[in-house]
């Protein structure tokens, strides 16, 4: 049973009711670095979302989850579109792309390869967050009585962030390549006489990527997602501290408001920046034995321009940035909610 960390600031106290946590539990354990807290013996993960008003290990587990799985629901449709522009010649820009998927599918076809996400989110974000926050740790050595008053360097926050995208990536890689797959698939079910969907579902997508392609197909397009969410995630999370920095008084947590416009403008900022290898990654998921095959990211890279110019790069921006926001606004502001539900 690990040892009880009594002055963590996501367990409150008399004198500090609540707090932000960026790493400064000085008596965290380096065997909990993925983000899998104790106190009391009772363990609880942490999650891409605002730890200033944890009061329970019960709720902010499963609040972490919901509200991580509520923010997926709603962008997963924009998300589909999004893959589909990246990958597919077929469509004219983004209303020809709904208005097809509609058309053809339904709506069910907006929310293809939405299973395995929901079920890994919980994960990621722990891997994430938990990285993030002990390298914070690491980097600084100061409490979190100490960080209140001299907040961390930028600079720190940013290694912070990278390492936490880094370390993340290698969980994340097999979900997201199952979703993109999944999501390309344009048979629709529900019309009878319709050709068969190639997978039937994520299971079955997975276990014929590795009778195809054998285990390391899981991983196709990884390399390029590694360079899209290492600096990505450190420019996140520098964006959300400078913007809630420049908010809230010196010494105090910023306010509910504060955290839904920073956490939005973040998600946007990280996007904008992803964006081209975002498209460089998708299209080598989509590389299969039935696919043309790229040597590497910048064979990749040489090809897409080559064919379709320098714009292809960018392709997927604008829903990009126009899911970001909303889907981090809804996430910070359904988490402090469900807090204030649970009491």
């Amino acid at each position: 049973m690990a040892k009880a960390i009594s002055h963590c600031p996501l367990v409150p106290t008399p004198s500090q009711p609540s707090a932000w946590c960026g790493g400064g539990c000085k008596g965290a354990s380096w065997r909990n670095f993925f983000g899998v807290w104790q106190e009391g013996g009772a363990p609880f993960s942490s999650a891409r979302v605002p730890l200033s008003s944890a009061r329970r290990k019960g709720p902010h587990s499963a609040s972490s989850y919901h509200t991580g799985a509520l923010g997926l629901v709603l962008g997963h449709p924009f998300d589909t579109v999004k893959v589909r522009l990246q990958t597919q010649t077929t469509y004219r820009g983004i209303i020809d792309c709904m208005v097809k998927t509609y058309r053809h599918e339904s709506l069910l076809g907006f929310f293809k390869g939405m299973s395995f996400p929901i079920a890994s989110i919980a994960v990621v974000n722990s891997i994430l967050f938990g990285v993030y926050s002990n390298t914070l740790l690491a980097l600084t050595a100061t409490s979190h009585q100490e960080r209140r008053a001299q907040p961390p360097s930028y600079r720190h926050v940013f290694i912070a962030g990278c390492t936490g995208g880094f370390v993340q990536v290698y969980c994340l890689a097999p979900f997201d390549l199952i979703k993109v797959r999944l999501q390309n698939q344009t048979e629709s079910r529900a019309r009878p006489g319709s050709p068969p969907p190639r997978y039937r579902g994520p299971v079955h997508c997975a276990a014929s990527i590795c009778q195809e392609e054998g285990p390391r197909g899981l991983f196709r397009g990884a390399w390029a997602l590694t360079l899209r969410d290492t600096p990505t995630l450190g420019i996140y999370f520098v964006t959300y501290e400078w913007l809630c920095r420049q908010s809230a008084p010196d010494g105090q947590n910023p306010s509910s408001a504060t955290v839904l416009v920073a956490g939005g403008f973040a998600g946007i900022t990280s996007w904008a920046v992803a964006t081209p290898l975002d498209v460089i990654k998708s299209r080598m998921q989509m590389a299969g034995p039935k696919h043309r095959v790229y040597r590497g990211v910048l064979d990749c890279m040489a090809r897409s321009a080559r064919q379709e110019g320098l714009g292809v790069f960018f392709r997927g921006l604008t829903i990009n940035s126009a899911r970001a926001f909303p889907v981090n606004a809804v996430t910070f502001l359904s988490y402090e909610h469900l807090l204030r539900w649970w009491g």
